[in-house]
């Protein structure tokens, strides 16, 4: 089974990524933060990250920075999703390590599609 770790502060948006990744046959880890996020990486090591942008403590462009050029972490492919959705928030999320960027609110087809994709 594939591990999702989903990093997301908010609440309701964590148990709508929690139903869509369940019923696609996803084991999900959830944090509220990125320096929480950063830690169960490093516990857990997840096959993908889901990560928000905008949370408390270190955001997600911080923690994806963090995770990718770490040695321990640095293979896990991390998928931005944030309400933020200038190019240039994408361009920097990508510059950070992600491997993809999507804007909220999500599809579930596209999840599961980008998913697959950045584990390929």
């Amino acid at each position: 089974m594939i591990t999702v770790l989903v990093i997301e502060d908010s609440l309701s948006e964590m148990a709508k990524f929690r139903d869509m990744l369940s019923k696609n046959n996803y084991q999900v880890l959830e944090a509220t933060n990125g320096k929480q996020g950063c830690q169960m990486a490093i516990a857990h090591l997840p096959d993908v990250i889901l990560m928000d942008v905008v949370m408390p403590e270190m955001n997600g462009f911080q923690a994806t920075r963090k995770i990718t050029r770490d040695e321990v972490t640095a293979h896990i492919p991390i998928i931005m999703i944030s309400t933020k959705n200038q190019e240039t928030d994408r361009v920097w999320g990508k510059r950070q390590g992600a491997k993809e960027y999507l804007t909220k609110p999500v599809n579930e087809s596209d999840l599961v599609q980008t998913i697959c994709k950045v584990m390929e």
